[in-house]
C-alpha cells in the first residue's frame, strides 16, 4: 500500500511499511539524509523534523501516523541552506562534529516560529537535543543572533 507524504512542500509516495519510522523512510526510501539517526529512542533529537510546524523526533514515529501531515526536513528549511539559523550556525562556528546539528537547527527553527524573542530558558526548554560537542553556549548565541536577524 502506497503512502502519500507531503515533505518540504512536495507530495511524495512511498511503499514503505506503514510501521516504518519516518526517519528511515526519509533516509532510506526518499534519500533525504540530512535527518540523522542518533539514539533510536527519541531522546537525543538528531532525528528532529517538523510535523505540522512542531519539532518532532522522527526515529520512533511510524510513517503512517504522518500521512497527510506537512513535514519539513532540514533540506526544506531554506532553499539554499540560508535560513538565518543555518547562517548563524556557520558564522558562530557552532558545530564541532556536526552530526546532531540538523536536529538542533530544526528544534530551534520551530522555537523561533512560536517565539521570535526567546530567552535562554526558552531555548533550554525547546532545544533539548543531546550533543557531546560542548558547544551549548554557541548554540544559544546562534539562536539569539538568528532571532535578531529574523526580526530585522
Amino acid at each position: 500500500m502506497a503512502l502519500e507524504l507531503k515533505i518540504n512542500g512536495t507530495t511524495l509516495t512511498t511503499d514503505a511499511d506503514p510501521s516504518t519510522p519516518l526517519l528511515w523512510v526519509l533516509r532510506d526510501h526518499l534519500g533525504m539524509t540530512g535527518t540523522k539517526f542518533g539514539c533510536g529512542i527519541a531522546q537525543c533529537g538528531a532525528c528532529t523534523v517538523h510535523v505540522n510546524g512542531m519539532a518532532t523526533r522522527s526515529c520512533q514515529l511510524p510513517v503512517a501516523a504522518v500521512a497527510g501531515a506537512d513535514i519539513t526536513t532540514i533540506e526544506g528549511l531554506a532553499p539554499n541552506a540560508d535560513h538565518p539559523l543555518q547562517t548563524a550556525w556557520v558564522e558562530m562556528n557552532v558545530a564541532q562534529c556536526g552530526y546532531c546539528q540538523s536536529g538542533m537547527i530544526m528544534a530551534a527553527a520551530a522555537l523561533l516560529k512560536q517565539n521570535p524573542k526567546p530567552t535562554d530558558q526558552d531555548i533550554n526548554v525547546a532545544v533539548n537535543n543531546v550533543c557531546r560537542c560542548g558547544t551549548y553556549p554557541r548554540v544559544k548565541a546562534a539562536i539569539h543572533k538568528a532571532a535578531g536577524t529574523m526580526q530585522s
